[in-house]
């Protein structure tokens, strides 16, 4: 990809169009958007850390269970990750409803079109395997000096769906995150007038908030991850290989650290 100045990319940050919603209206949509979304996620997710940092046992000791099940019947556990899944999809398509554009690429501002799927996937592999490695390291360190909480994995062989359903969750933090974060997030705040550099740092603040509730070195890790993403989107304008790199990173989270849990468990200190 050929890098291009911070203030422009090949078709998603190009200036805004040349009619634009009053001010305050963007203003709300966003607030609209994200309070549907990502926004809430964050709220939760802080009131979470706080209950956590306020109990007298220290947060390396707490767990949190990550893909837990909804029901304890096949059924309904089936139904209600699958629903979970499609309405939290919904936001996803609502911002591409609200940037749609009658030209080509459509979801130009979002940063999404499929002219080169390969290289696209290439790409977000790569990134994927530079993000990931290292984020081991920082999930071990963190959870060592006592700032972030035992994640728990779902173990994979509960139902015969599990799996599946586990891909599909990656997927849908992939879509959600970099569609809203990166692609709808960086269109608005430029309408708004914003220089790049704010609109990294706060997209990358508000992807570290979201993950809170994992402990304090999730914020870090995340946050470092959302700034280096913004700052590829800023330079390539394309949002697919985030996406792609997204899927990877937490489809071996979700599906290959219950395994690596299991059979390191003195390492990650998951409790039986």
């Amino acid at each position: 990809m050929r890098p291009l100045p911070l203030s422009a990319g090949p078709f998603p940050l190009p200036g805004p169009p040349d009619e634009l919603p009053p001010r305050r209206r963007i203003v709300g949509e966003i607030w609209l958007v994200l309070g549907l979304s990502l926004g809430a996620s964050a709220v939760y997710s802080i009131v979470s850390i706080a209950d956590s940092v306020t109990r007298t046992q220290p947060l390396s000791r707490q767990v949190r269970s990550l893909n837990a099940a909804l029901s304890d019947r096949q059924v309904f556990d089936l139904s209600y990750q699958f629903l979970a899944i499609f309405f939290d999809l919904v936001p996803v398509v609502l911002v591409g409803f609200l940037l749609w554009r009658a030209a080509r690429p459509h979801l130009g501002r979002l940063g999404v079109d499929l002219r080169r799927p390969g290289r696209d996937a290439v790409v977000g592999l790569g990134l994927a395997l530079a993000i990931g490695i290292p984020g081991i390291f920082v999930y071990l360190g963190s959870k060592a000096i006592g700032i972030n909480l035992t994640v728990s994995p779902s173990p994979l062989d509960t139902y015969w769906w599990t799996v599946p359903i586990l891909v599909l969750s990656a997927l849908r933090a992939g879509l959600q995150e970099e569609i809203i974060v990166i692609g709808y997030l960086f269109a608005r705040l430029r309408d708004l007038g914003w220089r790049p550099w704010p609109i990294i740092l706060v997209a990358a603040a508000l992807r570290g908030s979201y993950h809170l509730y994992q402990g304090f070195g999730a914020f870090v890790g995340n946050f470092a991850m959302g700034a280096l993403f913004g700052w590829l989107y800023t330079r390539y304008g394309r949002v697919l290989p985030l996406v792609i790199a997204h899927f990877v990173i937490d489809t071996a989270i979700f599906v290959g650290y219950p395994w690596a849990a299991s059979a390191f468990p003195g390492l990650f200190g998951v409790p039986k």
